[in-house]
């Protein structure tokens, strides 16, 4: 048997008035483990974006989690000396993957100066 239920408004105003221990029961079921929000939403006869500016509204804006990932610059074992300057090696490449952005690819030789650049560029970039 499927659990129906009806909502009579008799008053010209139309829309609902949730309570804020409504708003935040709701919310909690969203944020529980394995929850799908628009699952929870539909089940509460709201648009799932309501329920997310409710979240907002409870628990504050989502925190950006900007993290770089640990870096390691190793120069290539070779029995031969070295012919470019330690300054700038032929050949190399930067490439960065953003989780909401097109794939940063960075080709040919890479000096110390541009890698300085680019890691600054992204820091601030994650700052916003």
């Amino acid at each position: 048997m499927t659990n129906t239920r009806v909502q009579v408004i008799t008053s010209v105003q139309r829309r609902r008035r949730w309570t804020r221990e409504e708003k935040e029961r709701l919310v909690a079921a969203a944020m529980e483990p394995g929850a799908v929000a628009s699952a929870v939403a539909r089940e509460a006869g709201i648009h799932v974006s309501q329920l997310f500016r409710w979240r907002q509204e409870l628990c504050g804006p989502a925190a950006k989690s900007v993290r770089f990932a640990e870096a390691t610059i190793t120069a290539e074992p070779s029995s031969a000396p070295a012919a470019a300057p330690p300054a700038m090696t032929p050949g190399g490449s930067i490439e960065v993957e953003f989780t909401a952005a097109p794939r940063l690819r960075i080709t040919g030789p890479v000096d110390p100066t541009t890698l300085s650049a680019v890691i600054d560029a992204l820091a601030k970039f994650g700052r916003r």
